[in-house]
């Protein structure tokens, strides 16, 4: 009867310590890591992740829980901030987070503005995940995609080519006036015939060099850019301009030239994440024109 008694006993203490711990163990999921979003990436972007890129872990480490995911063209103090406001620590974004294509910090690690910027990210114990080549490399292009829905140009799209357009007989006026209204630009630039007509028209979204620029420029009335050295295409296309050739260069600004592919991006995101909250943060056009602000 008393090895009984101890025995009950001891299941009792037993079931209820089964109970407590059963209480505080969280009965979910095990939380999203940092480093299981970067290989669900990896596994999902439909192109070898290469060995030489700089779509890396910038700023925390793989092992850091995700408590929700910011996607965004470019990692700015100001986006960090709103990231952080929003509970969102991990930010995927398309371009630099400190100033480099590369992301080197040896240039400014002396800097009072990086330092601050990198302490704010440790402090909000934030991930940050440069997502450009890859996004890019897909098939078809993450930004492009993005850009191209975002103006409503799918039916415009020639199949052979994903950066030629084909328009019903418009201005040049036109065309720059219904694309900023679109993308919502406060500081396009344009160089050419307002009254140009323009039925081809050539997207290369982002920076663009002389070359491929002068080719590209050779294959429509019109050349879309996000920025170009003003010493190089801009002046090229100024001199063919002057040589009698009917054609045009659209400037629309690096970070607004892309931003959609990012909005895209966090939808793409969704497909194989949801566990976490995962937004779009856009990134502040940088410019303004003096003509726009009220006196």
């Amino acid at each position: 009867m008393a090895t009984y008694t101890t025995s009950r006993r001891t299941f009792l203490m037993a079931s209820l310590g089964m109970t407590a711990i059963q209480a505080i163990r969280p009965s979910g999921p095990q939380a999203l890591s940092v480093g299981q979003v970067i290989d669900r990436i990896k596994a999902n972007v439909g192109i070898p992740w290469r060995d030489q890129t700089v779509d890396n872990l910038i700023a925390g480490t793989p092992e850091m829980p995700v408590q929700g995911i910011a996607s965004t063209m470019m990692a700015t103090l100001e986006v960090l901030q709103r990231a952080a406001a929003r509970g969102l620590n991990m930010v995927i974004t398309h371009e630099p987070t400190y100033y480099s294509h590369q992301d080197r910090i040896e240039p400014v690690e002396q800097d009072p503005l990086y330092q601050l910027k990198r302490d704010f990210i440790r402090q909000h114990n934030m991930a940050v995940f440069h997502f450009h080549d890859h996004w890019h490399g897909r098939r078809p292009d993450g930004i492009a995609t993005g850009m191209i829905r975002e103006l409503g140009w799918e039916k415009r799209l020639d199949p052979q080519n994903p950066r030629l357009f084909t328009f019903p007989e418009t201005t040049l006026a036109r065309l720059a006036q219904e694309m900023a209204a679109k993308l919502n630009i406060k500081t396009m630039r344009v160089i050419g015939d307002p009254q140009l007509p323009v039925r081809r028209v050539m997207a290369s979204w982002g920076n663009v060099s002389l070359m491929p620029g002068v080719p590209y420029l050779a294959q429509a009335d019109a050349l879309i850019v996000g920025e170009t050295h003003e010493w190089e295409l801009m002046e090229y296309v100024q001199d063919a301009i002057a040589s009698g050739q009917k054609k045009a260069l659209i400037i629309l600004g690096h970070l607004v030239s892309e931003q959609a592919g990012m909005k895209y991006c966090a939808e793409w995101l969704k497909t194989f994440i949801s566990e976490v909250p995962l937004e779009f943060i856009a990134s502040a056009e940088p410019y303004w024109r003096p003509d726009q602000v009220k006196k």
